[in-house]
């Protein structure tokens, strides 16, 4: 597929998910209404007292909601493309490098334990980030052997330590004292962007763009890379350390947008095998899809997991799965396009 036309598409695809995301929830605000209250605050024009309730709606709930779900879709996306060349794995996502499992223990140490609480409104995120680059030193100090660092170790040092994360996790869980902060543990592990904060979205956003830039001055090496270690030392690319330089940006990026959102999963499984099979294999046109085929995946996601039971909200990552389960097998049986040579 012409990758001009579509990059257009997915802009104003982007574009068209911001406007709806903000406008349906529990409480519906039309389309037009979003675009003058938007405008308005653009601007600084005058909003009357009727409008005072949606406009706070509008710019202080739901639109830091909507932006942060596309940057967190932009940057799952984004890594999923890169974990799957690093670990020459079709199958591979963020997650299997033990990075979001090992957030999730920050985490419900702040909300279980009450931990880092002086903190304040930033203990949750900041907690989540630092036991996210904790998993990421010891993934790194487990896996590296003297020959670097292998797709086989880093599978299987991530896999293993993530279990490990998990149960540590999961006896938080029950050992709560109180119901209700179970709940929210819950709602964490399973990703949420309820809690979502202007001033979540510059680290954010920063961490993702600056990961995306990297990996994109890096598209042909990492084309070499995909099709085996020979093959890309016979090119000239050094894959102990280009991998080792992956594993460092994309534990960086998932441990950012993971301390912001929890563990949405899917989104960097299936996006990357989506976008290949519309552009090809070649990691310049696969990372200039990518982010945002994620952004309006998750931003979508978010609003059926506000809609499905409001005003109850369900765990945007359930959506992601219950969405991308079926329509990954169906893709599967298509097939339609090669990975890493195969």
């Amino acid at each position: 597929m012409p990758l001009t036309p579509l990059l257009g598409c997915l802009a104003v695809a982007l574009l068209v998910s911001l406007v709806c995301g903000v406008a349906l929830g529990a409480t519906g605000i039309g389309t037009t209404a979003v675009l003058r209250l938007l405008w308005a605050g653009a601007t600084g024009g005058t909003v009357h007292a009727p409008d005072a309730a949606a406009y706070t709606i509008v710019t202080e709930i739901r639109l830091p909601r909507v932006v942060l779900g596309a940057v967190v879709g932009a940057g799952l996306a984004t890594v999923g493309v890169a974990v799957q060349a690093m670990v020459r794995n079709a199958l591979a996502d963020p997650f299997v490098l033990g990075i979001s499992s090992g957030a999730a223990v920050g985490a419900n140490a702040v909300i279980l334990l009450g931990a880092f609480a002086g903190l304040g409104v930033w203990a949750l995120s900041l907690s989540a980030f630092a036991s996210a680059l904790a998993a990421m030193v010891l993934v790194y100090a487990v896996a590296r052997s003297p020959h670097g660092l292998t797709p086989l170790r880093l599978i299987l040092t991530g896999t293993a330590l993530a279990y490990g994360f998990e149960a540590l996790t999961t006896l938080m869980v029950f050992g709560a004292a109180r119901g209700e902060a179970a709940r929210s543990a819950m709602m964490w592990l399973l990703g949420s962007l309820g809690g979502a904060t202007w001033a979540q979205i510059p680290v954010a956003a920063l961490t993702v763009t600056v990961g995306w830039v990297w990996l994109r001055l890096r598209a042909e090496p990492l084309n070499a890379l995909a099709m085996g270690d020979e093959t890309s030392a016979a090119l000239g690319v050094r894959p102990a350390r280009l991998r080792r330089e992956l594993f460092l940006v994309t534990a960086a990026v998932t441990g950012t947008v993971v301390a912001v959102s929890g563990s949405v999963g899917f989104v960097g499984l299936m996006v990357p095998h989506v976008v290949r099979m519309l552009v090809g294999a070649d990691h310049r046109r696969v990372l200039a899809v990518a982010p945002l085929a994620g952004a309006v995946l998750l931003v979508w996601a978010d609003v059926l997991s506000r809609l499905l039971l409001a005003p109850a909200e369900l765990p945007v990552g359930v959506i992601t799965a219950v969405v991308g389960v079926p329509a990954f097998l169906l893709l599967m049986r298509r097939g339609g396009y090669a990975f890493g040579g195969h």
